[in-house]
């Protein structure tokens, strides 16, 4: 009997798919992205994105707060809007609760979910309840809104396109490292960052709407994965390879120093850790200095080139900093089958 476990999750999806019948016209962007894209008739299309977060898998209730859960439960749904250049509008909330669960944890979790919304300018207008005997279960879906003309997808990436990532990689993996081991010494203000990306993260939603509007990038998505799994996704769907140069990877000081101190590689954390929510995108190489100008007058964000995209379908090659070249062979991100990861 085939298990889940030898599927993975993207071997999930693909088999949802086929059994579900044709996509029907209105259906722009359909399963296999993290955001539908529905026309509506109206002047703009209508996103619509989901994200759940299952206690011990996703999170652990003693390593983060309720009003840090509410946060993030937000901010990782917008972040998928943002990586299509849309604006994010309205929330429902999806709720399975163990009976013993405090009446407080639920007020914090709400106040955290609504300060992200404020935030992210979306409102939260409704859910649904149920008792769960087991871990608590939070499930956020998100509507939003973008323009017809100027929305970004996955698979649009060419031969030749630079490939560029907002801010820095690694550190949320660095936050989740110090969270399974707390007495690993570094200096508060590092624990501080690092902790923040992983607990807090904030989406990169300014980002995205300019970049959509700019007209400039081919193809985007936002590192939730890993950059490895992810860039893998953009070339999957556009037909195409890409190379990735790991001295050009932005890695910040905080995220070295945990490294340093729990014996592990930053580069190999920046790869594959996930759960970064910067921006992963292409374009013409004679766009990147209007593009990294235009990104960082506009929202002080850096815009690093770290890569390019080659011809040879499906391939992602990594050039060490002593231009050896690698090919990186089985999982490299996360997957909710294939692999478990501490939360």
């Amino acid at each position: 009997m085939m298990r889940l476990a030898d599927l993975g999750e993207f071997g999930i999806i693909e088999r949802i798919s086929r059994l579900l019948p044709a996509t029907p016209k209105d259906v722009v962007v359909g399963i296999g992205d993290d955001v539908a894209v529905l026309d509506t008739s109206g002047p703009n299309y209508l996103l619509a994105t989901c994200d759940i977060q299952v206690e011990n898998v996703h999170f652990l209730r003693h390593g983060i707060s309720p009003q840090q859960l509410g946060r993030k439960v937000v901010a990782i749904n917008v972040s998928d809007i943002a990586a299509m250049g849309g604006r994010p509008r309205w929330a429902l909330v999806s709720l399975g609760l163990p009976s013993d669960l405090s009446v407080t944890f639920i007020d914090e979790l709400y106040h955290g979910l609504n300060a992200q919304a404020q935030v992210s300018g979306l409102s939260i207008v409704g859910g649904n309840l149920s008792q769960i005997k087991g871990p608590l279960v939070i499930d956020l879906f998100l509507l939003g809104e973008c323009d017809k003309e100027c929305f970004l997808r996955r698979d649009g990436a060419r031969t030749g396109d630079a490939v560029l990532v907002t801010g820095d990689l690694g550190d949320s993996r660095a936050g989740m490292e110090l969270l399974m081991h707390p007495e690993l010494q570094v200096p508060e203000e590092v624990r501080t960052q690092v902790l923040a990306a992983h607990l807090t993260p904030h989406p990169q939603l300014a980002e995205g709407q300019l970049l959509a509007a700019s007209r400039r990038v081919h193809a985007m998505l936002d590192v939730s994965d890993g950059i490895l799994s992810d860039l893998g996704h953009i070339c999957e769907s556009s037909g195409v390879g890409a190379s990735l140069d790991l001295a050009k990877i932005p890695i910040s000081s905080a995220c070295r120093q945990v490294a340093e101190a729990a014996a592990a590689s930053p580069e190999e954390w920046a790869l594959t850790g996930g759960e970064d929510y910067q921006l992963l995108f292409t374009a013409d190489p004679t766009e990147v200095e209007a593009i990294q100008a235009l990104v960082s007058q506009q929202t002080g964000a850096a815009v690093t080139v770290v890569g390019r995209i080659v011809a040879a379908p499906g391939m992602i090659t990594v050039i060490e900093p002593d231009g050896t070249m690698k090919t990186p062979s089985g999982a490299s991100g996360w997957d909710h089958f294939k692999q478990r990861k501490q939360p």
